[in-house]
């Protein structure tokens, strides 16, 4: 369903997961809320990523100072026309409500650090979840704008379209008549849409998703060393001060 992976956060993490404590104070364990199979606390009754299924028993961590580093996270590619001293990945969904509600943070966040940070952007895939095929669909959309050099003109709007309008962008030809209408234009879109780049960054996607062990979206990944998400951060507004702490470390 839609808003598992708007809101779904896995508030007790398999032992030895993290390399290193969040710059968020980690979210106590809530009452009543149901449990996976191996005795996680879920938000989303009866749902577990996968990806991050633990092997042996859970661990549930005590809250650390907002002063102690970002979570390690697993290595991510290299741009490979990142100049800059820093690179942070946002892993996101056009139809998660907190990724909507980072995007102009984030956004004015990379304005003010363009000199030394490159911003990325992975749209989300959860293999197996129920929302597998919108996801893929939103995250061809992406990459076909991407390739065209849209992104960053045309993000917000995207979220605005999906999330605000609930405009179905998940055909070629709804997201290509839509782009339309922002101006891009639709024959060059729908040549970028089926291009074999674009099937092959929609494949990769997924295996990002996994390698960095994704819980909660949005999550942000700097220089492969640490993270933060709206929860470590103490809500979205907290998310650029701690990418602040990240990129200062």
């Amino acid at each position: 369903m839609k808003s598992l992976l708007r809101t779904t956060v896995l508030l007790a993490v398999a032992g030895g997961l993290l390399a290193a404590p969040a710059v968020a104070e980690a979210a106590p364990a809530l009452p009543g809320l149901p449990s996976g199979p191996n005795g996680q606390q879920l938000l989303t009754p009866g749902h577990q990523l996968p990806a991050v299924r633990p092997a042996g028993p859970t661990q549930q961590h005590a809250p650390v100072p907002a002063t102690r580093p970002l979570d390690a996270a697993a290595p991510l590619p290299a741009a490979p026309k990142a100049q800059r001293a820093h690179e942070a990945v946002e892993f996101f969904w056009y139809d998660c409500s907190h990724s909507a509600l980072l995007e102009q943070p984030l956004t004015r966040w990379a304005a003010e650090h363009q000199a030394d940070v490159t911003l990325r952007r992975v749209p989300a895939i959860w293999v197996g979840s129920p929302d597998e095929a919108e996801q893929r669909a939103h995250a061809r959309l992406f990459y076909a704008l991407d390739r065209l050099g849209e992104v960053d003109r045309m993000q917000a709007a995207v979220f605005r379209a999906v999330r605000e309008q609930h405009t179905d962008l998940t055909t070629e030809r709804s997201a290509a008549d839509w782009a339309a209408t922002q101006g891009v234009d639709a024959a060059k879109f729908r040549a970028a849409y089926r291009s074999a780049e674009v099937d092959r960054a929609v494949e990769d996607a997924p295996k990002l998703f996994t390698q960095n062990r994704i819980t909660e979206l949005p999550t942000v990944v700097v220089d492969g060393n640490g993270r933060t998400s709206p929860t470590r951060a103490g809500g979205v507004d907290g998310m650029p001060s701690a990418l602040d702490q990240l990129v200062a470390a």
